[in-house]
This record gives C-alpha cells, structure tokens and sequence, in this order.
C-alpha cells in the first residue's frame, strides 16, 4: 500500500507570516513575508506552497503544483519500493524438523534471500521441547553454514518465548548465483558460526 499523500497549504491557505522561501529554481531567496512571497509566485505564474511547516521560519517553495504533486508520488512510490525490497520474511521451523521438511524450508530462506529480502528463520519450541535449547541453536548453526557467505547475520539467535530467532541478509555474493549441487551443499569455506547457551 502506497503511503497517504502529504497534505500540503497553498498561497493565501498558509498561516505562517514569515517564511523561508525557496525559488522554482531552487535558490534560496531568504525569509519573506507571506505576502511578498505570494507576490513573487504569482508574478511568475506558479504557486506557493509550503514544504516545511514545522520549520523555524516554515519553508515554503515556489512551483509548478501539478508537477510539484507528480514529482512527490513519484518520490512517494520510490520509498516504498524500496521498503518493500527489503521486507523481513520469517520461516519457521521445529527444534526436530524431518530432514525433508528442513530442505523445503531451507529452499524458502533462499528463496526470499534471492529477492533481497532480510530473513528471520524462527525455530518454534512446544512444552518439554523447551529442555533442549541447544537442538535449536544447532539448526540455526546448520541453516547459517548451509548459506555460507551468501549471508550477513543482522542480528544474533535470540529467545523471545519460546521461539528461537535470528535475522539474516543476502551480501553481494548472494544465492542466485549458485546453481544445482552447489546450493545444498554446505559451504566449506563458512564464517558464520552461531553460539548456543542458556536464556
């Protein structure tokens, strides 16, 4: 969902008296009265409007408000694009996962990863599955050297409840790359390690 488009005053509609403005093309003009900066829009057929009201003195921009209002949705649809790019995806998994369940959650991590997206691999503990911490921190040790050094850890296996967590993101190396037999075989040449221990 694109964010809410700013509401923006215009000309007269602007409360400030004084305002630090802005010309069409971008030079600085000073601070101005609300009137005189009126004025000088309006010479020139274009609108004043106010792009800073929490400013001190507001700032307001002399524009074309039609392509001033276009250029903004476009700045508006950049951010969220780039938002969206970088979405956190979770995966979860149990502490005594089914090895063929394991490689299809894995395929999902790389999946996400392969799009750019940060992932969170969670592993889930029931009831008594709680005495056997360590059995998580070794999946998520196994997951970070399956990925090999197509991952960065962004944040250190945690528990929150009873979920075990973590957050990881693709480096410039990334899984795409790899191909075939490669992409499940562990890498050899792994950095990563993920600590066990008591919460």
């Amino acid at each position: 969902m694109i964010a809410k488009k700013p509401f923006y005053r215009l000309n007269e509609n602007i409360r400030a008296v004084q305002l630090r403005v802005i010309a069409a093309d971008g030079k600085q003009l000073g601070v101005l009265s609300k009137d005189a900066a009126i004025k000088k829009a309006k010479e020139i057929g274009l609108t004043l409007v106010e792009i800073a009201p929490n400013a001190n003195p507001p700032v307001a921009k002399i524009v074309e408000f039609g392509k001033f209002l276009y250029q903004e949705e476009k700045k508006l649809r950049r951010e969220h694009k780039k938002a969206k790019a970088s979405e956190l995806k979770e995966v979860r998994f149990s502490p005594f996962i089914a090895e063929n369940d394991y490689q299809i959650r894995l395929e999902k991590v790389k999946d996400f990863l392969s799009k750019k997206d940060k992932v969170r691999p969670v592993v889930v503990f029931k009831g008594p599955q709680m005495r056997s911490r360590q059995f998580g921190y070794n999946l998520l040790n196994r997951i970070v050297k399956e990925l090999g050094e197509s991952i960065a850890i962004d944040m250190n296996p945690k528990f929150l409840g009873k979920h075990l967590m973590m957050v990881i993101s693709p480096t410039t190396k990334g899984l795409n790359k790899k191909e075939g037999k490669d992409a499940k075989t562990p890498a050899r040449n792994a950095t990563h390690s993920v600590a066990g221990g008591k919460n």
